[in-house]
């Protein structure tokens, strides 16, 4: 979860019933019916939705939002996964926590969400974020 409010904390309760309800991973989307982006650039816009098709073609992930990181993971989901073996920093540990639950046969649940762009501080994103995603997914280093 953002600290900056891009996540709203009043969806928690959202993510906690989904994963009380079925779901081992519970994944606040802006990729789904009733998810959304407020005050990102058109850039912006692109190269996140590019991001989750490239993602999506790339490793068969189910999910729309596979960079998302408003996150609710069940305790067991957390014990089975060998979080030594997560390599990638930035955004993209985020593909690869959700790709390693869906490969050990957790169910993973997409919430909506409203993502609203920080008013303070500034984007982590930046080159090398985005080349380790490109060339991390592509080689498929997370198989």
């Amino acid at each position: 979860m953002d600290a900056d409010f891009s996540h709203n904390p009043d969806d928690l309760p959202r993510l906690l019933d989904a994963c009380q309800n079925g779901a081992d991973v519970a994944i606040g989307s802006r990729y789904v019916k009733g998810g959304n982006i407020k005050n990102w650039s058109k850039d912006r816009l692109v190269l996140s939705y590019g991001a989750s098709l490239y993602v999506k073609s790339i490793t068969w992930l189910p999910v729309n939002d596979p960079t998302a990181g408003f996150i609710c993971y069940k305790n067991k989901v957390l014990k089975a996964l060998d979080l030594e073996k997560i390599r990638f920093i930035g955004y993209t540990f985020q593909i690869e926590m959700k790709y390693y639950a869906w490969n050990k046969g957790f169910k993973l649940k997409e919430v909506p969400i409203t993502f609203v762009d920080r008013e303070k501080g500034n984007s982590k994103m930046h080159a090398n974020i985005v080349s380790e995603a490109i060339k991390g997914v592509l080689k498929n280093e997370m198989a």
